[in-house]
C-alpha cells in the first residue's frame, strides 16, 4: 500500500508541474513518431530502422560493459555511416520528402483562388474525353495508362516520351492506345485539360503486398502515385476493369459515373457558392 500510495503521489506532483505547453510537445513528439513509422512501414527503410536500433542496442552495451574497442568501432560506423545511408537510401528519402510536401496543408484554399471558367471548361473536357475513351476501351478491351497531372509537375516523366499538347478528345486518346499505335505501350500525362506527352515511362511500385493479379500498368501506376499527387486512370487489357489510383491506393471495378464523379473531386476546386448546386451541375453535364 505504502508503495502504491507514493507512486500515485509521484505521478499527481509531477502532472502539477505540465503546463499546456508540456502538453502540446508531447503531442507534437507523439504525431511525429506516428508519421514516421507510417513512411518507413512497408519499405526498405524499415530494415534500415530495425538495423539502426541494434546498432544502438549493441554500443549502449558496449559503453556499460567498458567494451573500448567495440565502442571506437562503432563510433567511427556512426560517422561513415550517415552518408553511406543517404546515398544507398536516396530514393526513399527522396520519396519521404515529397510525401512530407504533399500534405493535406496544401489542399486548403488560403488566397480564395479558383479555376477561372475557362480553365474549368478544360479540365471537365479532358474529364469528359478520358471518361468516354475509358468506355470505349473496356469495351474492345484494349489497354491504357492515363495520368492527371496536378501540382506535382510530371517534367522527368515527360521527358522519357513524346510531347504532343493536343486538344483532349476521346477520339485522340483511343487512337494512342490502339495496340498497334506508336506510343500505346506507354502512359498518358494529361496537363490544362490538354494531351500534353505520350508514351511514357513510369517507375514501378516496390511495394511487395500488391496482388500478383495486378500487372505492369497498375504496378506502374500505384508507383508513380505513391510519389506524385496525379490522378491515375487504368484500364485493363485482359478484363476491361477501370481503375482509379491514387496516393498508392488503388479503387477497381470503377464505373463511367463513379469515375468521372472521382475524377472531378480530384481535379476541381469546389466553389462555397456551387456546394448547393453541385447535384444540379451534374445532372445538367451528364445529358
Amino acid at each position: 500500500m505504502e508503495f502504491l500510495n507514493s507512486f500515485f503521489l509521484t505521478i499527481f506532483s509531477v502532472a502539477k508541474t505540465i503546463s499546456p505547453f508540456d502538453v502540446i510537445d508531447i503531442l507534437l513528439v507523439a504525431f511525429l513518431i506516428y508519421k514516421g513509422v507510417q513512411l518507413v512501414r512497408e519499405t526498405r527503410a524499415e530494415q534500415l530502422v530495425k538495423g539502426i536500433l541494434l546498432f544502438v542496442v549493441v554500443y549502449y552495451l558496449s559503453m556499460v560493459l567498458n567494451l573500448k574497442a567495440m565502442s571506437f568501432i562503432l563510433v567511427e560506423i556512426f560517422q561513415f555511416g550517415v552518408i553511406a545511408l543517404i546515398i544507398v537510401f536516396q530514393p526513399e528519402l527522396r520519396s519521404v520528402l515529397e510525401h512530407l510536401g504533399r500534405t493535406s496543408v496544401g489542399k486548403f484554399n488560403f488566397f480564395g483562388y479558383y479555376l477561372d471558367q475557362t480553365e474549368e471548361t478544360k479540365i471537365r473536357g479532358e474529364i469528359y474525353a478520358v471518361c468516354e475513351a475509358a468506355q470505349w476501351m473496356q469495351k474492345d478491351r484494349i489497354g491504357a495508362l492515363i495520368l492527371f497531372e496536378r501540382k506535382t509537375k510530371l517534367g522527368e516523366i515527360v521527358k522519357t516520351g513524346t510531347v504532343l499538347n493536343a486538344d483532349a478528345s476521346s477520339e485522340i486518346i483511343c487512337n494512342i492506345f490502339y495496340p498497334k499505335a506508336p506510343l500505346h505501350d506507354g502512359a498518358m500525362i494529361l496537363r490544362d485539360g490538354r494531351v500534353y506527352a505520350a508514351g511514357c515511362f513510369l517507375p514501378l511500385s516496390q511495394n511487395q503486398e500488391i496482388s500478383r493479379e495486378l500487372g505492369t500498368r497498375h504496378r506502374a501506376a500505384l508507383g508513380i502515385s505513391e510519389s506524385c499527387d496525379v490522378l491515375v486512370v487504368v484500364v485493363s487489357e485482359e478484363s476491361g476493369v477501370i481503375s482509379l489510383v491514387q496516393n498508392g491506393v488503388i479503387k477497381r471495378n470503377m464505373t463511367i459515373d463513379t469515375l468521372r464523379i472521382a475524377l472531378e473531386k480530384g481535379m476541381l476546386p469546389d466553389k462555397p457558392s456551387e456546394k448547393k448546386e453541385k447535384k444540379s451541375d451534374t445532372k445538367v453535364y451528364n445529358k
